[in-house]
């Protein structure tokens, strides 16, 4: 209930609609994921792991917006993001992994733990853009299957909330 009333509140907002479907704006999205991956593997490869996770994230994050033009929704808030993944798109296999990286993303960005001077190894970081790519091509394999059904289910039920 807590999550509905979030997204009820965030659609009361306006950061949260129906919009028109645009597989234009979805391939944009898909574009700049893209270029998010290559980012944080070049960032990676600088030795500059926090950055190369951030990138990662939103590599994942662009992909999920793609998803969502695609489908007709637009929302602006990352948490919500991640919920409508899971309660409206029902890819609950992918819902923990996105919400994960958005904490990790979080922690490795703003904040260091005293005891390490290094808060993220080299061996974390590769496994995370590992992560961040098995991610993407699971929702694009999503994408590319969804039925005209499914859309017309999934904006019920933003127009519900």
């Amino acid at each position: 209930m807590k999550s509905l009333d979030f997204l009820h509140k965030l659609k009361q907002e306006g950061k949260l609609e129906t919009v028109d479907p645009s597989h234009e704006i979805s391939q944009a999205y898909l574009i700049k994921s893209e270029k998010c991956t290559i980012a944080a593997k070049a960032v990676f490869n600088a030795g500059v792991y926090e950055n190369a996770v951030s990138e990662a994230y939103y590599s994942m994050y662009n992909t999920v917006l793609a998803l969502f033009f695609y489908c007709g929704i637009k929302c602006e808030n990352h948490s919500a993001s991640a919920i409508l993944l899971r309660d409206v798109f029902r890819l609950t296999a992918l819902h923990p992994v996105f919400s994960k990286f958005k904490t990790d993303r979080i922690d490795n960005q703003y904040y260091l733990t005293p005891e390490k001077a290094e808060p993220l190894s080299k061996e974390d970081c590769r496994k995370m853009l590992d992560i961040a790519e098995r991610f993407n091509a699971d929702l694009l394999f999503f994408l590319k299957k969804i039925t005209i059904e499914e859309t017309k289910r999934i904006r019920k039920v933003i127009d519900a909330i």
